[in-house]
């Protein structure tokens, strides 16, 4: 179940707010521009489904998403607890970063945490199954999938390049626990 937890910058242990209700969670992150959407498929999707099956089950909504903010290029990524190349990939994004593009991704399957750092605040997002992410470009953040990650997302960018990081430097994203799906209970 998706899941808000805010935290002060300086302390990582207690939040101030923890909630897993979606419209909740939907309103605070739109006080710092951030979205948070739930979407459902349009058609049944099969495990093991090609991209343009996924893309095409959940087409009205990209394309409202595209249309609102000038997305050009969308893509679906998988990623299995299997795949060699899990820590490398889980590496790239665990150290806080902007984008001078949006960053919306929306989780087919599986999950990931998004953190975002906003006035001295931290936003720990768990996005799971039918949980669409707005990260507004400049906004700093890091994202955790987990040692053992599982899931198929849809990415959305302006640029056909895609997603480039400009990392900040700062060792905030290390003062914050990883995530393990579960254990935070």
């Amino acid at each position: 179940m998706s899941r808000l937890r805010i935290f002060d910058d300086t302390a990582p242990d207690t939040p101030l707010l923890d909630t897993r209700d979606g419209d909740e969670i939907a309103r605070e992150l739109a006080k710092i521009g951030a979205t948070f959407e739930r979407w459902q498929a349009s058609r049944p999707i099969e495990a093991g489904a090609t991209p343009e099956e996924v893309l095409a089950a959940y087409k009205p909504d990209i394309d409202r998403i595209s249309a609102e903010r000038g997305f050009n290029t969308v893509d679906v990524i998988s990623i299995a607890p299997d795949n060699p190349k899990r820590d490398e990939l889980r590496k790239k994004f665990l150290d806080e970063h902007y984008h001078k593009e949006d960053e919306v991704r929306f989780f087919v399957d599986g999950a990931g945490l998004f953190t975002l750092h906003v006035d001295n605040k931290v936003y720990e997002i768990e996005c799971v199954k039918d949980d669409l992410i707005g990260v507004p470009d400049g906004i700093t953040h890091w994202f955790d999938m987990g040692s053992e990650p599982r899931f198929v997302a849809i990415r959305f960018f302006e640029q056909p390049d895609g997603w480039i990081g400009h990392f900040t430097g700062s060792d905030i994203a290390q003062k914050f626990p990883r995530y393990e799906p579960g254990a935070r209970d």
